[in-house]
C-alpha cells in the first residue's frame, strides 16, 4: 500500500514543508507559510499536476499560530491521510553526526542546545512537540544542519577564545548542512563520484548565505561558524563582525545585548547597508539610481569571492563551483560579478549558460566546472528519514 513521508522546515519567519508518496518519494504536495510574525502572513502550496495556490490573511502573528495552522490544514489533505512517518529539520544537533529517530530522551538533549540557536531551535523543537502530541504512534526523524560539518579537520573548528571555554561547546559547527548535503548527491548524480569527490566549493546564496568547501566528498570547512549569523554578508545578518562593534555601541549607544542581537541578525546585512530591502531582486532593480543598494550588492559581491579564493587554499585548488539558494540560483548577474576576476583560478563563465541559469555555466576553457544546482532541503530530509528508519 502506498504511503506518504512529510518533511517539516522551521525558519525564522517560515515553515515549509512537503508531503511525498513512499516508495519512490514522488512529490506529492508542497508549500510554505510565509512571513510568520509579520503584517503579511500568507500561505502558498501546491498539489500535483495542479496549479499553485495563495490564501492570504492566515493567523500566523507568531509560529505557534503558523504551526497550529498548518497541521490542521494538513490533517484535512488526502496525502496526509497515509502518513507513514514525518522529518523535521533543525538547525543544530550538537554532537550528533547523522539524523536521529526523536524520542524524549533526544528532546531533552536537544533542548539543552537551544542557546545555542535561540533564533531557530525552540520554534523548530515547539512545532515537534507539536507533531509528536497529535501523532504519537507515528515515526518521526530529526535532520541537523550541523551534522555534515562533523567532518571538518579540528583545526577548522577551533575558536581564538581561551581554551576552557571548549567544554561549553563553544567551537565552528557550520550549517546549511541539509543543502549541502543535496547538493553534492546531486552533482554526483549529474556529472559523477569524480566529480563530487573532488574539490568542490558549495555556495548557498540565499537569505542566509554560506560557503563550504569539500574535498573527497567531506565538508573541510564552512563560511558560518558558532552561529549563522558569521560568514558571509547575508539578507539581514552581519556575517562576520569584529567584536570590538559591541563594547563601542554600548558605550556611545548604550545598546543593550538583546538590541545587539536583534540587530546583527535582523536589521544589517543587506537590509543594513541599503536601508531599503534584504531581497536581492529588489536592490538589482534600483542600484542605478540608489547609491545603497550598489554598495550593499558590492559588498555581497566582494565578500563572496573572497570566500572563494579563501577555499580553493583550503583545498590547494578548485575542480568545482556550485551555486544555489534564491541567489546563487536566480541571480545570473550575482553568479557573474562574483566569477569577474578569478579567471586566474581558472574560472571561465559561459555567458549564455549563465543567464539561462544552465546546470553547466562555465566555458569550454575554464578549467573549473561551476554549477548551478537548485536546492532541495525538503527531498534531502525525506530521503534522511528514509534512511535512518530503514524504509
Amino acid at each position: 500500500m502506498k504511503q506518504s513521508l512529510a518533511s517539516i522546515n522551521v525558519g525564522s519567519s517560515s515553515i515549509k514543508f512537503a508531503l511525498y508518496e513512499h516508495p519512490g518519494l514522488l512529490l506529492l504536495l508542497h508549500g510554505q507559510i510565509e512571513f510568520i510574525g509579520q503584517s503579511n502572513p500568507r500561505f502558498l502550496f501546491q498539489k500535483a499536476s495542479q496549479e499553485a495556490q495563495t490564501v492570504s490573511s492566515i493567523p500566523a502573528s507568531n509560529h505557534q499560530e503558523a504551526s497550529t495552522f498548518l497541521l490542521d490544514w494538513l490533517a484535512l489533505q488526502e496525502e496526509f491521510q497515509i502518513l507513514r512517518a514525518i522529518g523535521h529539520r533543525l538547525v543544530h544537533g550538537g554532537k550528533y553526526d547523522k539524523p536521529q529517530r526523536i524520542d524524549r530522551s533526544l528532546l531533552a538533549e536537544l533542548h539543552a542546545l537551544e542557546h545555542y540557536a535561540p533564533n531557530h531551535l525552540p520554534e523548530e523543537l515547539a512545532l515537534i512537540k507539536r507533531c509528536l502530541e497529535r501523532y504519537p504512534m507515528l515515526d518521526q526523524v530529526a535532520c541537523f544542519d550541523t551534522s555534515f560539518h562533523h567532518t571538518m579537520p579540528r583545526v577548522a573548528t577551533l575558536l581564538p577564545l581561551p581554551r576552557h571555554y571548549m567544554s561549553m561547546g563553544l567551537k565552528r559547527y557550520g550549517f546549511h548542512g541539509l543543502s549541502y548535503e543535496y547538493l553534492l548527491e546531486e552533482l554526483c548524480l549529474r556529472s559523477g563520484p569524480q566529480a563530487a569527490q573532488g574539490k568542490v566549493i558549495l555556495a548557498h546564496l540565499g537569505n542566509g548565505a554560506s560557503m563550504s568547501a569539500l574535498y573527497q566528498g567531506k565538508s573541510r570547512d564552512t563560511s558560518m561558524g558558532f552561529t549563522p549569523a558569521s560568514g558571509l554578508v547575508m539578507g539581514s545578518r552581519t556575517g562576520d563582525l569584529d567584536p570590538g562593534i559591541i563594547d563601542f555601541l554600548t558605550h556611545k549607544e548604550h545598546i543593550t545585548t538583546a538590541e545587539f542581537t536583534h540587530m546583527v541578525h535582523h536589521e544589517s546585512g543587506l537590509l543594513g547597508i541599503s536601508e531599503t530591502s534584504a531581497n536581492m531582486n529588489d536592490l538589482l532593480a534600483i542600484e542605478a539610481r540608489d547609491i545603497r543598494a550598489a554598495e550593499a550588492i558590492e559588498l555581497f559581491c566582494y565578500q563572496a569571492k573572497k570566500w572563494i579564493g579563501a577555499y580553493a587554499t583550503v583545498l590547494e585548488g578548485l575542480e568545482t563551483v556550485v551555486f544555489s539558494g534564491g541567489i546563487g540560483e536566480n541571480a545570473p548577474v550575482i553568479r557573474e560579478r562574483i566569477c569577474e576576476g578569478l579567471e586566474f583560478l581558472g574560472i571561465h563563465l559561459n555567458r549564455q549558460a549563465n543567464q539561462n541559469n544552465a546546470f553547466l555555466i562555465s566555458s569550454h576553457e575554464s578549467r573549473v566546472a561551476v554549477h548551478v544546482i537548485a536546492t532541495n532541503e525538503e527531498l534531502m530530509i525525506a530521503r534522511s528519514t528514509c534512511r535512518i528508519l530503514n524504509l
